[in-house]
This record gives C-alpha cells, structure tokens and sequence, in this order.
C-alpha cells in the first residue's frame, strides 16, 4: 500500500517548470502551498522524487529566500545515488546551504571521497566544486591525499578542478602545502592554456596575501610573462610582479622589458595595457623607460570616448600622482575635459587628480575652475568639491595658503554658492584662521559683516553655523572693525528670528562685545589707537571723543537697546538672560554717555566697570589641540585602577536586592528617602551613636573606600576660630598654555602670514591591525616548502641535496670507524678519501631569492 502511495505521488509530482509556472500566476500562497508539498515529497523513499523536490526547494531558496536548512539529510541522500542526475542536483544543494554549522556535515566526508576517487570525471569535477564552497578544516584534512592525487591527473578537466580546490584547502588546513604544493608548482610549466591559467590564478590569489613567500618562483613566472600569449594568464603575472616588485628591487629592473614589449604591440588589448600600466606606476616607477612609456600609452585612455577607458586612465594617473606628479601635470588638460563627463566616477577620479596637483603656485586656479564647476553641478558632486578644495587647502595648517585674504574671500563665495551644505566645515576653518592667522583677522572681519547682512544665508539651516562663526569673528576681533555701529546693527537685525537659539545667543554676546570695545574707546582718556576705526558721522556742534561723538555712541546704545528689549521676553533661558544682562548694563552706564562729553572728572565706577569689562575680552583665544586633554599630566599620589571588579561588586550587592521584588521603583524611591533622612541626622548629631544603616555605610566605604570621595576635613583646613578655611589643593590646577607651544616651527622661504602651529604628534596614534592566524600559518608552510630554492625545479632539488647530505654524513662517520681500525689499511684511506671528495662536490649552498639579474 505504501509503494503505490509513493507512485502516485512520484506520478502526479509538480515538476521545477510547474512551480515556476505557478509563481507567475500568485506568489505568495502558491509559495506556501508548494513548500507543503515538498516537504511531504522530499521525506518519500523514492530519490528521484526527492530529488525533485530538493531541486524545486533550492530555486525558491536562490529567488524568493526561502529556508531550506531543515532540509540538509535529505541533500545528503540525494548525492549517494547512483544516478548522475540526482547527484547534481544533491550537491548544488549542499553548496547552497551548507555551511561550518551543518550538524550532518561529517556524513558527506566518505562520499567526497567515493566521488573524488570515481573514473567519471563528471562526479569528481561536481565532488571538487562542493568542496571548493563548503571546506572546512575537517574536510581540508581528511581529503587532502584525494586532492593531492587529483593534481596530477591525466584528464584536464578534473586537474583544472582540483587545481582550483587547493586553495579553499590551504586556507582551512596550511599543512597540506607539504603534501600538494610540490605538484601545484608543477603544473605552472603546463603547456595546456586551462591548466596554467587556473594555476596562475591560484597563485595570484595566494601572493595577494604573502607575496614574500613566493619569491622563488619569480623564474617561473617571468618564463609565463616572456612566453604566454593569453592575455588573462599576462594579467594574472603582472599582479602578481606587481607584489613581487615591491619588495624585491632587482625584479623591477628584470620585469621593465618584458612589461615594455607588451606595451609596444599592435593590437594589444586595453585590459592588458592597463595592467601593464597598473604595474609599471605601482611598482616599476623607478625605471625611467617604462614610466615614460606608460604616461605616453595613458593619453590613450584619457582621450577615449568610453568613459570606462577613461575612467582606468585616470584611476592610473591617481596611482603614480603622490610619487610622480610631474605625469598628472602633463595631462592636466584632459583631467579638467573629465570633470564635465557625465558619468560621475570619471568626475569624482577627476576631482581627486586635481587635489593631487594643488600647490601654492596654482591653487588659486584650481580653486577658481572647481567652484565654477560646483555652481553648475548637482548638490552631492557639488558638496563634494567644496570639500576637496577645504580638504585640501587647511592641509598641514593651511602650509599652500599665501594670500590669506582670497582665501577668506573664497571660504565667503562657498557660503554663497545655492546647494553648498559644508557650513560646519567653513565654520570651523574661519574660526581656525581667526586663532592662528593674526594678519588675516582684519579681512576675517570684512568677510564677516558682508555675511551677517547676506539675507539669503538665514533661511538655509545649513549655512547657520557659517554665520555663527561670523558673529563670533565680528565681536572677538571688532577692533579691526570700520563701523562697529554696522556691525552692531548687523547682528541684531529683526531677521536673526529665523536663526535657531544657540546662535542668536552668539549673536547677543558678539553685540555686547561690539559694546564694550565701544564705550571703552569712548571713555579711555589716551589718544586714538593704530586700530581701523573711522568716525562716525557726527552732528554739527558736538565733540569727538577718541573716534566717538556722544551722538555715535548714544545711537549705538539705544540701537543695541532697542534690539534686545524684545528679546527679553523669549522662551530661550540662553537669550533671555544675555538679553538681559547686557539691557541691565546699558541701565548702568546709559546717563554717563553725556557727562562724559561735556566733564573731564576722574574715573567713577562705572568707568572701572567697563575696564573691567574691557579685561575679560582682552584675553586672546588660541588653537587648541583635540588631544590636548590626553597631555595634561596626573597628579601625583593619584591611582587609576583599571580592576573595576570592585565596581562590580558595589553595583552588584545594589541591584541584586532592587531585582528580586517586582516594586523595585518603590524600594528605590524608600532608599532614597531614607539616605536623605540618614545625611541630616549625621549633620545634626555627628557626636550621637551612628544609627544602623550608618553603621552599614561606615563599614561599605572602609571595604571600598577607593571609589569614595573623601568627607572629613582635615584640621589644618580650619584657621583659628575653627571654621573651615580649605585652600589645599586637591585638584590640580589647569595647565597653562605656554606662547611658545603656539610658535611656527617650520620657516618658510616665501614671505607669508604667520600660522600658529600646535606641537607635533597631536594626532592620536592608529593600533596595526593583526594578521590571521590562518594567514601566518599558510606563509610558513609556504616558506618551508620553498626552502633552499634554487634555480630549476627548486623544492625536488633540495630534497634530493638534504638526502646527500645525509648520505655523505653517514659515510664520513663510516669512513672515520674504519681509520681508526684499520690506520695502515691503504684501501681504507682511499676510499674514505674518496668519499670525502664526493662530499664536498655534493654540498649546496641554498639561495632563498634567485638572483634574476645575472
């Protein structure tokens, strides 16, 4: 009864075309009907009905994302069938979902090996290509002897294959180089064009990782580079040359012709002239010749019309830009053609190129032809290139900068540009030039007031913190200022309502700022300094006073007065309070304006006040490093323990009680209740018994006293009448910045504006990443295999030199018995004398590196 269940189903059983035909009508209730059904097909005695279903299971797992890990026996099942067919369709399924956890993982071992061993070289290719995807170390160990035997197979097709497994094997199981890399070095001297290209791409692979391992066989790969006509197999060796160049010298003079030869042929494809060209600026720049030949073959792909060609031959230029120049420059026309290129990676290598070639001759051309590109550019390449140019202009504190002042004026037509979106990078960059370029803050504060007045500049959230910069530039260096009465009234103009809070609350105390430098000038008795200061227009009949009329400085009061008073009532604490600080200051100083035109009294207090005020702003701000704080020095007597186990416990023995009842939220809130009554009880009563949860909290902060800050005063921080006179230094004080920490260090030869500069080796050092385990490994079996290589078949060499060698010992100890037995024995002299020369012509010296220049 159960065998014609099986037939009928095996009769009436969807086949893969009829599931793909039912998907197109309904996807998702047809997906689970028929997972229902494969999941009653595939637990059938029948394989080739399992193995219909497994099939049909697999192509909704590749398209719809189906899981078919519960399905991983039955996969097993399928591939021990006889059939070719089931076979197949077993195997692409455990390549499709086997992974290192598969828990019947192991039951596959003895049938890669049935099917490894098999005289169908169809099964053995199918066995290979699951074993290339799901090797694991296990299965790397197990099957390396079939591997190795497979490598030197008669049919191509399963050497090909095998040759293409042994890198999936050297990954997970490094020791069988010993057995499988003496015939893998075999086959590069293959004369079938399948066979060397699949080896050499192993080897291509392999040396990517550890290209010093595999120096010895640089012969063998120079003979594929001077011999091969498969381009695929050419480009495979120049990369590999490539990394073999770099770290031998001698092989960058040996490699140039061959690589020359390739470059001057007719007709040679574009993918191996790249490559030829790849190879020669990455590790062949050295030689004069072959550079000059690339730059030249380079033109090429710039001036294509394919922009893929184009975009290699700028990929090229980008490679030899930082060691060779002088071959972006020759080209430069042509990357400035590429920056109009509608694909916009050939743009984007364009940009790059043009950052490379930026100096202080040209950088003002180049800043000039990007921003015209960035006007007519869309927002992302658009933002992209105002980075570049912030990028690359700020390097090494601005080093290619001359003329400060046309970089001022560029920073100010990038905050003009539609789509610009680099407004916290622009601010950044005019506060750092205000600290550190004194020549330049008088422009700095031009550019600024032109800013604060650009009405577009308010309505873009993105340039707000350019203007935030500008506000604090105006009121930090306002003695620079023309008008600060412009400035002023700049500040505090009605449409600064558009301006989130945080900056209208720079903007308030730059205007106070303006304020203060204001009446002090004012109110100073000295002469009129070397400042910028201009006076202000004046009504017939009143006096100046130090570049100030009392009309001047009245305006400005009640401008600024006038301007904060609605800003008193605001929402934002922040701006409510600077509002108001600064309406209550004008209310002190306000009715001595006029006196002062018309007395010559002595200073008063509100004179003392605003050279007070003056003082506070005087101090001059300078850069600070971003790891200044990583050089304050500890304080001496302070521990820093690393061991938080500590912590751990204290935080333990306070959380585990609050878990363990479901009202936690009340047990804290009782908890805290109760430490509140605890403190004022120790503080009215220090001399009465400790209550119990003192006593508790006593005995806590003895266990863990390290984590506690101290709480008893020490009798010499009370004077005589016994108050707490504490003045020890428990903290210790802030460092003070030296001026010499902000000198230049670097002289330049051209005169220039002073940069302050901070120390050197500010930046935070970077950790090496560490090597796989995996990686090390497979480079010492490597390195061992190819010990004492010489210049042929190197590794059967130094097998057979380490056989003689011991061969010649044994005799020599021999041969030594018999002189001291037999010392008058004339036959026994000559043979050991004999045997000695024998040893001597024997031994070799082995050479790591063949020496390819003799």
């Amino acid at each position: 009864m159960a065998s014609s269940n099986s037939l009928m189903d095996s009769l009436f059983q969807r086949s893969l075309e009829d599931l793909i035909k039912g998907l197109r009508l309904g996807e998702s209730t047809f997906i689970s009907k028929s997972l229902e059904e494969i999941r009653r097909e595939i637990k059938l005695t029948d394989l080739s009905t399992k193995s219909v279903a497994l099939q049909k299971l697999s192509y909704l797992a590749a398209l719809h994302g189906v899981d078919m890990t519960w399905a991983a026996f039955h996969a097993v099942e399928v591939v021990s069938s006889s059939r070719f067919a089931h076979k197949r369709i077993g195997y692409h399924a455990i390549a499709q979902s086997f992974s290192d956890q598969t828990p019947v993982l192991l039951l596959i071992t003895n049938q890669l090996r049935k099917d490894l061993n098999s005289s169908n070289e169809y099964e053995v290719s199918l066995a290979l290509e699951c074993l290339a995807r799901i090797g694991t170390d296990d299965l790397a160990r197990d099957l390396t002897s079939e591997v190795f035997t497979l490598l030197g197979s008669s049919k191509a097709l399963v050497r090909k294959k095998a040759i293409g497994v042994v890198l999936r094997v050297f990954d997970k199981y490094p020791d069988a180089v010993k057995v499988c890399f003496k015939r893998l070095v075999e086959n590069l001297e293959s004369s079938d064009p399948q066979l060397l290209s699949a080896v050499v791409g192993v080897f291509c692979e392999l040396t990517a990782k550890d290209p010093r391992s595999y120096l010895p066989l640089a012969p063998e790969f120079y003979k594929i580079l001077v011999d091969s006509r498969n381009n695929w197999v050419l480009i495979k060796v120049l990369k590999i040359f490539a990394k073999l160049a770099s770290i031998e010298p001698r092989l960058a003079k040996k490699v140039a012709d061959p690589v020359c030869e390739h470059m001057r042929k007719q007709n040679v494809g574009k993918s191996l002239l790249f490559e030829c060209i790849r190879t020669v600026f990455s590790s062949l720049s050295d030689q004069e010749v072959p550079l000059k030949l690339a730059v030249v073959k380079i033109r090429e792909f710039l001036m294509d019309d394919d922009p893929n060609l184009k975009y290699l031959g700028l990929h090229a230029l980008s490679i030899v830009a930082p060691k060779h120049l002088w071959a972006v420059l020759e080209n430069k026309e042509a990357v400035v053609k590429a920056m109009s290129d509608e694909d916009p990676n050939v743009k984007r290598e364009a940009l790059h190129l043009l950052m490379a070639m930026v100096n202080e001759d040209n950088v003002t051309e180049i800043s000039r032809i990007l921003m015209n590109y960035a006007l007519k550019s869309d927002p992302l390449f658009c933002n992209e290139i105002i980075g570049s140019i912030l990028v690359a202009c700020s390097r090494d504190s601005y080093e290619i900068i001359v003329d400060f002042d046309w970089y001022l004026s560029l920073l100010s037509e990038m905050a003009r540009v539609p789509n610009c979106q680099r407004g916290k990078e622009i601010e950044h960059q005019l506060i750092d030039i205000g600290t550190r370029v004194k020549d330049a803050r008088l422009e700095l504060v031009r550019v600024s007031r032109a800013l604060l007045i650009d009405p577009a500049l308010l309505g873009n959230q993105y340039l707000h913190p350019i203007l935030s910069a500008a506000a604090w530039a105006s009121g930090e260096y306002v003695e620079f200022s023309k008008a600060p009465y412009e400035i002023a009234e700049a500040l505090l103009q009605p449409r600064t309502c558009l301006l989130p809070h945080s900056i209208r609350a720079i903007y308030i105390h730059s205007a106070f700022k303006v304020l203060v430098f204001s009446l002090g000038v004012y109110f100073s008795a000295q002469e009129p300094t070397s400042s910028s200061l201009v006076q202000e227009s004046t009504s017939s009949g009143s006096s100046a006073v130090n570049g100030f009329t009392c009309d001047s400085i009245s305006s400005l009061v009640s401008m600024i007065e006038l301007g904060l008073c609605s800003l008193s009532g605001t929402i934002d604490v922040e701006v409510q309070e600077r509002a108001k600080n600064i309406l209550g200051f004008i209310g002190i100083i306000k009715h001595e304006i006029a006196e002062k035109a018309t007395s010559q009294d002595s200073e008063t207090e509100v004179h003392r006040a605003i050279a007070f005020m003056e003082d506070v702003f005087s101090e001059e701000l300078g850069p600070v490093s971003s790891t200044a704080q990583e050089k304050v020095p500890l304080p001496e007597g302070l521990e820093l323990n690393e061991n938080l186990e500590g912590l751990q416990e204290i935080c333990r023995e306070v959380l585990e009680p609050m878990a363990e009842s479901d009202y936690s939220s009340d047990k804290v809130s009782f908890s805290v209740a109760k430490l509140r009554i605890r403190d004022q009880e120790e503080a009215s009563s220090s001399s009465s018994p400790p209550l119990e949860s003192s006593s508790l909290l006593a005995e806590h902060r003895k266990r863990h006293g390290l984590y506690y800050l101290s709480s008893q005063k020490s009798d010499d921080h009370k004077d005589r009448d016994g108050n707490d006179n504490n003045t020890s230094n428990e903290y210790p004080p802030a460092n003070e910045i030296s001026v010499d920490s902000f000198k230049s260090k670097k002289k330049l030869s051209k005169p220039r504006p002073v940069v302050v500069k901070l120390d050197e080796g500010d930046e935070p050092k970077t950790k090496p990443d560490a090597s796989s385990s995996n990686d090390e490994r497979l480079s010492r079996a490597i390195q061992t295999a190819l010990m004492g290589k010489g210049k042929g078949k190197e590794k059967e060499r130094v097998k057979e030199n380490h056989e003689i060698n011991l061969d010649t010992e044994n005799i020599e100890q021999s041969s030594r018995r018999e002189k001291k037995k037999k010392k008058n024995g004339e036959r026994s002299s000559k043979r050991s004398s004999r045997r000695q020369k024998d040893k001597e012509a024997s031994v070799t010296k082995p050479v790591e590196v063949p020496d390819l220049l003799l």
